[in-house]
């Protein structure tokens, strides 16, 4: 089968999204099919507001048209709301043709944070966009059953998956400061949540690994955090595995592919009680989720990580 992928989040940006992506594209290449990504790189770009790393494609109709024709997709799956998801959306609804969409992202919640926008205005424009779609995919029970009460049509669960060889027990030996060591892996931006890990009362070491927006400034704020910045592979795998918990503050998140990296590893993961981690984490079992982020992260320091790395192997891409 063609399908043509059409994406505002691609490579050279690393996210949960792009990861996805890209792993079930190359799995369904795996089993004979073909792809056409169509994605930011290939037209005119802006940096987007708030995230000048992110590439906003820039009137990109004709040339999208051209591309899609030339293809002939069988199946048409837009995985993003921006630009190129627009555009995406108006070829199919122009044409007849049936596309799925996914969502990924909690704007509504994200512009309300940084530009003040009611939330039900976002909603309306998001349930506009994906109720057009066969089918829209969400990765988790609880976002399925939101999204439903806010009236948005045909969804259908799509769960995420995790390199098991490479997130896997490395060894603990690649941290050399004061145990018990807690660490955050992902944006380093306000709408994770990060300051809530930051500020929390807890012994040993602190590590956040990546880079966002507000690192300048919780670097200058939080100086006994050991920040090392962005990794990616194996540098990635081992600073995590070397860790005792993973801490995942944020209360945005649909999924959070880094919980379940976390677990593969032999971590288990420190969450609150929120869309995402109550998806993604056995309570109890590969983590503990608390309305106190502090409470729950010393309760997962007694947890058994061959039991988070068990748990964590339920998971495939090949599944997802």
């Amino acid at each position: 089968m063609r399908i043509a992928l059409i994406t505002d989040a691609w490579f050279p940006q690393i996210n949960g999204v792009v990861t996805t992506l890209d792993h079930v594209r190359r799995e369904l290449e795996d089993a004979g099919h073909t792809f056409l990504v169509i994605h930011p790189g290939l037209f005119r770009t802006i940096p987007c507001p708030k995230y000048r790393e992110i590439r906003l494609s820039v009137l990109p109709g004709r040339k999208f048209r051209r591309l899609i024709r030339e293809f002939g997709p069988q199946a048409v799956h837009i995985a993003t709301e921006g630009p190129l998801g627009l555009a995406g959306r108006r070829y199919c609804r122009r044409r007849g043709l049936p596309f799925t969409s996914s969502y990924h992202t909690q704007f509504p919640l994200y512009l309300k944070k940084y530009f003040w926008v009611p939330r039900r205005f976002t909603y309306a424009l998001m349930r506009w966009f994906h109720n057009s779609a066969v089918r829209t995919l969400v990765p988790t029970p609880s976002v399925r059953d939101e999204l439903t009460a806010r009236g948005f049509k045909s969804i259908r669960v799509w769960t995420r998956g995790v390199d098991t060889a490479l997130f896997k027990p490395h060894g603990k030996g690649f941290f050399t400061d004061p145990r018990p060591i807690f660490l955050y892996a992902g944006r380093v931006a306000h709408e994770k949540n990060i300051e809530a890990f930051l500020c929390a009362d807890l012994p040993g070491t602190k590590v956040v690994v990546g880079n966002g927006p507000a690192m300048t400034r919780l670097v200058r704020e939080y100086p006994r955090v050991k920040f090392v910045g962005f990794k990616h592979g194996m540098d990635l795998a081992r600073h995590v595995a070397a860790a005792d918990v993973f801490v995942f503050p944020s209360k945005t998140d649909t999924f959070g592919i880094v919980m379940l990296e976390a677990m593969a590893s032999g971590l288990p993961v420190a969450a609150y009680r929120v869309t995402g981690p109550i998806d993604v984490v056995k309570n109890g079992v590969s983590g503990v989720l608390d309305d106190d982020l502090a409470k729950a992260a010393l309760g997962a320091l007694e947890l058994d990580p061959e039991r988070c790395r068990d748990y964590a192997l339920e998971f495939s891409w090949k599944r997802c």
